[in-house]
């Protein structure tokens, strides 16, 4: 949702003069150049095709004519499904190639090759094919002819290399290794294109169905809020808020990053949005380049699961447990709480380690101040979940806050929405939703193969057996699938890959609770973003910290260690999901968890109030371990573990003073 333009715009405006104080080990970071080189690696979005005069008009319209007509389509328009979705592909793939080219680094101006216009041409119109000839398709069911098994083949191919261009290579591996294991489980070449292009239960499948209504409506809303300056809000607020404490830039890169994260949907593009100003500033308060870019890396990722938005995959997640958008909103909130605070008490007892200070309170916004003078950029937010609490359909509330958002953006003149700018949203929206169709359409294919093949059941049948009756083995075994499965892939696309592969495994062959299932499998394809070797979002970090890659990467997975733990909590125990419980087990739980999460980013730090010996951050983490696995006698135990580690350390550290 954001543009790489805007980002290199920030950088300049907000950049931080190295700080060249003994206290920093190397204040340096990334130029606006370096910023637009990292956009360019890391997030394909930003390897765009160069346009200018006429043709670069052309295109902009032609995304914003996008975005209006999946706006028409959603609220008025009264077609069928199929013909809807199909459609919506195929103008996708025209886009796709008009605005992205085969390889990066292209330089060309206002230039498409041959062959692109070809493809381009081609995989259009295997899927107007299927709109304008719907009626006759539906009659002959799977008796498809020779040239319709053609289509399908051409429409499939040219969409696997769209999502190439857009997306990466990743997940097409993963999904080329279904369809081989479809292949050599003897279905003949006519049923695997009839079921993957031909039916719902292909790439026109339920992903398709769900981007192109909630989804698209949703990321053209997320480019019009962002067009109301409500990222720079985020930033003043949490330095309001934190700014001053110790260590107070890598809190404020937590806060703001789990506020902006709630309408981006890119791990990376919110690394690199609020990262241009927050790494800076961790840098010269004295953070460590490797620490700095995790710090950010961790919450950008993060912002993924902080409702309402959770990058667009709360949308589909209702979609596939089969419950209202609202009912995934409110059970992610505490999840989403207890992330953010681990990585919150990991910066913090970092910052008293090293006796790191807070900026100048005196250079810093008054919360009530700022909140008076901008607060009423929160209410297309609050309207839209207001209307979505009330019952509004998803389509509709996407919609009204849209416009809320447009007329927020009047009140202060800096932001007051133009044509132009309205035109640029569109652009922006349209251009967003690119990369989500095509990976939408590709994790349609994985599940209409796991659909076809009956691939489930075998894959729960092979981690049962190895499990047992232990369900922590079943969790343990799942987490690696989904990490794995989830590595390079977005942030919706990777939600379907581990719904359709890993989710069914736990709900049916271990009796876990199909929402805690769910939230289970995010969580873990979402840590694929900060997990070595293929970290994408601290690689976009370190590079703006000029830090090294793997080791930011290791303490971005380090920082997010309330990742690793708090779906096996709400896994075990749903009551964090507030299912099955009353208010006291959940404020028990709540309090237990966030004790449990302290004493392990303790463990990890090495210090709470003065640095501990090895053997003390064992102990430390194993009772925080032991506070987080729910029941009772383990809660017991956990305490009193933590007691005998922290209260000797307590009174110690009086006699002792440290620098913090």
């Amino acid at each position: 949702m954001f543009d790489s333009d805007k980002k290199k715009n920030e950088m300049e405006t907000n950049a931080v003069a190295p700080d060249t104080s003994p206290q920093a080990e190397d204040a340096s970071t990334g130029t606006a150049e370096d910023v637009d080189a990292i956009m360019k690696k890391f997030d394909r979005e930003s390897n765009v095709r160069f346009y200018e005069g006429v043709p670069k008009k052309i295109v902009r319209y032609a995304l914003a004519g996008f975005s209006l007509l999946m706006v028409y389509m959603n609220l008025f328009a009264n077609w069928d499904e199929r013909v809807r979705r199909s459609l919506f592909v195929g103008i996708v793939i025209l886009l796709v190639f008009t605005v992205f080219p085969m390889k990066k680094g292209s330089i060309r101006r206002n230039y498409i090759p041959w062959y692109d216009i070809l493809l381009a041409l081609l995989g259009g119109g295997s899927f107007f094919y299927y709109v304008f000839n719907f009626d006759t398709i539906i009659k002959h069911a799977t008796r498809i002819s020779q040239m319709e098994i053609l289509i399908g083949v051409i429409g499939i191919l040219v969409l696997v290399e769209a999502c190439r261009r857009v997306v990466g290579i990743p997940i097409l591996i993963v999904a080329s290794c279904f369809v081989i294991y479809a292949f050599a489980s003897g279905k003949t070449l006519k049923t695997v294109i009839y079921n993957l292009y031909y039916t719902t239960g292909g790439v026109i499948g339920t992903p398709i169905g769900v981007c192109s209504t909630y989804i698209v409506l949703f990321i053209i809303f997320g480019a019009f809020l962002e067009a109301t300056g409500i990222s720079e809000f985020f930033i003043q607020a949490a330095n309001s808020i934190a700014g001053a404490s110790t260590g107070g830039p890598a809190k404020v890169a937590v806060i703001s990053s789990a506020l902006c994260g709630m309408v981006s949907g890119s791990s990376v593009a919110n690394t690199v949005t609020t990262g241009s100003v927050t790494i800076p500033l961790m840098k010269k308060t004295g953070y460590r380049g490797e620490f700095a870019g995790a710090v950010e890396a961790a919450s950008s990722t993060g912002g993924q699961i902080m409702p309402p938005i959770m990058g667009a995959a709360a949308f589909l997640m209702a979609e596939m447990v089969g419950v209202q958008y609202s009912t995934i909103a409110v059970k992610a909130i505490l999840p989403a709480f207890l992330y953010f605070a681990g990585i919150f008490m990991m910066v913090h007892l970092e910052a008293k380690k090293l006796g790191l200070k807070g900026l100048d309170k005196e250079t810093l916004p008054k919360f009530g101040k700022l909140f008076l003078q901008k607060g009423y950029l929160l209410l297309p937010l609050i309207i839209l979940i207001g209307m979505v609490m009330k019952g509004f359909t998803m389509s509709r509330a996407a919609v009204i806050a849209t416009l809320v958002a447009i007329a927020v953006s009047m009140i202060n003149k800096d932001t007051r929405m133009t044509p132009s700018g309205f035109v640029d949203a569109l652009e922006s929206g349209g251009k967003s939703t690119l990369s989500v169709a095509v990976a939408c359409g590709i994790a349609g294919i994985i599940a209409g193969v796991v659909t076809m093949t009956g691939l489930g059941q075998i894959l729960i049948t092979a981690i049962v057996s190895v499990a047992g009756d232990v369900k922590i083995i079943a969790l343990f075994l799942t987490m690696i699938t989904c990490i794995v499965l989830g590595m390079g892939v977005p942030t919706t696309a990777n939600y379907i890959i581990m719904a359709t592969t890993c989710a069914p495994i736990l709900v049916t062959g271990m009796g876990i609770n199909p929402i805690s299932a769910h939230m289970f499998v995010f969580y873990f394809g979402i840590v694929a973003d900060i997990t070595p070797p293929v970290a994408l979002a601290a690689y976009a970090g370190s590079a703006i910290a000029r830090s090294n890659p793997m080791k930011t990467g290791i303490n971005a997975s380090r920082l997010a260690i309330a990742a690793f733990i708090v779906p096996y909590i709400f896994a075990l125990n749903p009551a964090m999901l507030f299912i099955d419980t009353n208010a006291i087990g959940v404020i028990q739980i709540i309090i237990t968890s966030l004790v449990g999460i302290f004493a392990v980013a303790a463990g990890l730090e090495g210090f709470v109030f003065k640095s501990m010996p090895m053997w003390q951050r064992l102990i430390s983490a194993a009772g925080g371990l032991l506070l987080i696995y729910p029941g009772l006698a383990t809660d017991i135990i956990g305490l009193a573990v933590i007691a005998v580690i922290l209260l000797p350390q307590y009174l110690s550290s009086k006699k002792t003073p440290t620098a913090a």
